[in-house]
């Protein structure tokens, strides 16, 4: 009598190319290791990030507020910016280092399978990238060379995924730019109004010409960022509420899980009920998800027989 065995399917070939050999999966990952990406685009694109602020920092101090006569007016506006630049850069820096909820690499083993204590006919999903057992919402990154769960995409600003366990962080990231590029063309509007009511050579340290240049620049970028983010933030925002991925809507999948109300997926991607820990990038999250947490096991009947490869337990 043949024995009863446990099945997975291999959502990214076809069954007749797939040939299974031992894998022996990695020794468990530090939970405490810092997440890094090493992706060339990735690393300059974050590396721009960081100089396009601190241009504009260096812009709205230099040439807007310390040569400003009114000593109020430079202060509140100083306080205000940089604290805006500082939250904006803390946040790159936590998306860009967290984790967006990688799956284990090579768990796809017949041990781990065994684990699970599946009922015979049941079946798993199965990566043959990463070799692990993908959960459920989970997608493959091919820059991050991972399965990312709830995945929405990869972004090279944040030379990182956003998915399940960073998404706070890009939300606040997109919200601090956009905030500090609407103060930065706000500023640049008064110091123009300025520059035109008094003498030039009073309104700036710089010469007139340079000074013309260096408020366009900024001017330019404030506004070329202000629209990117803002569009971004409310991408994010939708995502969030509709509990719904950037990748889900853009290759139309239908819902198979059950969707959470707009406002408890709110707070489940911000870590807990609303507090201003929200709105703080060093605040942890508390939703994190054990690596075996929502396994997808789905019934023989729901999958095309000739997609699932069977695997003998005994």
């Amino acid at each position: 009598m043949r024995s009863p065995v446990h099945r997975y399917r291999d959502i990214e070939r076809q069954a007749t190319n797939l040939q299974l050999e031992p894998y022996v999966p990695p020794s468990p990952e530090s939970p405490s290791a810092m997440w890094f990406i090493r992706d060339a685009c990735g690393i300059v694109c974050g590396v721009i990030t960081w100089f396009l602020v601190l241009y504009a920092e260096f812009v709205v101090l230099f040439v807007m507020l310390l040569p400003s006569k009114n000593v109020t007016y430079s202060l509140v506006n100083g306080m205000i910016f940089n604290s805006l630049a500082f939250l904006a850069l803390a946040s790159h820096l936590r998306a860009m280092c967290t984790d967006p909820g990688a799956v284990p690499k090579g768990n796809a083993t017949k041990e781990f399978i065994e684990s699970l204590q599946l009922k015979p006919g049941q079946v798993v999903y199965k990566c043959p990238k990463c070799c692990s057992i993908k959960p459920d919402r989970a997608h493959h990154c091919s820059v991050c060379k991972r399965c990312i769960r709830k995945m929405d995409h990869h972004c090279p600003w944040v030379n990182n995924c956003v998915g399940e366990s960073n998404q706070k962080f890009f939300v606040l990231f997109t919200m601090y730019i956009a905030l500090i590029s609407l103060h930065a063309l706000m500023m640049v509007v008064f110091h123009f109004l300025y520059c035109f009511e008094d003498d030039w050579t009073k309104c700036s340290t710089f010469s007139p010409p340079v000074t013309v240049i260096l408020l366009i620049l900024l001017c330019f970028e404030g506004l070329l960022f202000l629209i990117f983010t803002s569009v971004m933030f409310g991408t994010q925002v939708h995502s969030i509420c509709t509990d719904e991925t950037g990748i889900e809507r853009l290759k139309g999948e239908t819902a198979t899980w059950d969707k959470k109300p707009c406002w408890e997926s709110v707070k489940e991607a911000f870590g807990g009920s609303f507090s201003l820990s929200w709105f703080s990038p060093f605040s942890t999250l508390t939703c994190r998800r054990s690596p075996s947490e929502h396994v997808p096991v789905t019934p023989q009947g729901d999958i095309i027989e000739e997609d699932i490869i069977e695997i003998p337990l005994d």
